[in-house]
């Protein structure tokens, strides 16, 4: 179970009933169906982003990914959505499964047209993941040139096309991400032309996804310390050990540090995006740290034996890559040259 050792978490997250969360996370790993259906305890134990539940939601989604990646790669999205609906006033279906779909690829492209006062989407968008699961999904479409509009849409509508055949990723296996097409498909507003990326919180919603990373990597530390227990005179097992704790912390401190300021006010307007950047390179630059010590001190041994560290190990690789690397970290820079 994932232990949150930072000061810097803010009443919110060290108020999360940890022992519950794990628990309940731990009894819902069956299937992916099982895993759809914690969304709704995940909804109850912790709740959707909004600024007074930032540490709450940054560790829970931890806590999560601590047991299961594949389950906060579930859970993640759903909250996000919720969290987008809550900030534009409406009310989600009481029973449903969210996902937010918002990404853009070369060649594909969706629109959104007025057809009889009415909105509908056709064409296709990338990266839908787990669309052949959920019931409904924010989805991003072009409305006219330059401009995207978010929209809330079933994914039940027979519209929707979606296929899972091409998904061949050994990480995150039961979270097939691939296209999916729209012809015609009902379609309504969240928020006006450019709303989804103005809107207050939206950087903060990357900084959740970091925070999965971070309880990802917890599991693999422990592993790691598990090790380390049978084989305490093997000094080269104990510095890895070492330097995963530390960089674990690292990854820690700069999600409870973001909670804190996001609660306290001070992840506003550009200094949001700053602080998701800085927080998303700096937990995978960890993550990435912890995963190649973890598998130059324990060997192929693990990967050819153990199920769980294998997949764990495969989730976390794909997963980081949210992440573009280089190309945020040149992001950054630009941020930092551009601030006032």
């Amino acid at each position: 179970m994932i232990r949150l050792q930072s000061t810097a978490w803010p009443t919110s997250g060290n108020s999360l009933d940890l022992g519950a969360l794990h628990d309940a996370a731990s009894g819902a790993l069956a299937s992916i169906e099982s895993r759809l259906a914690f969304t709704s305890t995940a909804v109850r134990l912790v709740g959707p982003l909004e600024q007074h539940t930032a540490g709450r939601v940054f560790a829970g989604l931890g806590a999560i990914a601590a047991v299961d990646v594949t389950l906060a790669r579930v859970v993640e999205p759903h909250l996000d959505a919720l969290a987008i609906l809550h900030q534009a006033d409406l009310e989600p279906p009481a029973v449903s499964t969210w996902g937010v779909f918002a990404a853009e690829a070369p060649g594909l492209r969706l629109d959104a047209t007025l057809v009889d006062d009415a909105w509908q989407l056709t064409g296709t968008k990338p990266w839908c993941s787990l669309a052949s699961h959920l019931s409904d999904a924010l989805v991003t479409a072009h409305t006219a040139p330059g401009e995207r509009r978010l929209f809330a849409v079933a994914l039940t509508d027979p519209g929707v096309a979606t296929d899972d055949s091409a998904w061949l990723a050994r990480g995150l296996p039961l979270v097939p991400s691939g296209p999916v097409g729209f012809d015609g498909v009902p379609a309504s507003p969240v928020g006006d032309d450019g709303w989804y990326l103005r809107r207050p919180g939206f950087s903060w919603g990357g900084i959740g996804v970091a925070a999965c990373w971070w309880g990802g990597a917890v599991t693999l530390v422990d592993r790691l310390l598990a090790a380390a227990r049978t084989r305490p005179d093997a000094d080269l097992l104990l510095r890895t050990l070492g330097a995963a704790a530390i960089d674990l912390s690292i990854a820690e401190q700069a999600i409870a540090d973001a909670a804190q300021a996001i609660e306290h006010g001070h992840a506003d307007d550009a200094a949001g995006p700053r602080l998701a950047q800085r927080v998303r390179s700096t937990v995978r630059g960890r993550v990435d740290a912890i995963r190649a010590g973890v598998l130059g001190a324990l060997g192929p041994g693990p990967l050819t034996s153990e199920p769980a560290y294998l997949a764990r190990m495969s989730d976390l690789e794909l997963y980081v890559q949210q992440d573009h690397g280089d190309r945020d970290l040149a992001r950054y820079g630009r941020m930092l040259v551009e601030a006032d």
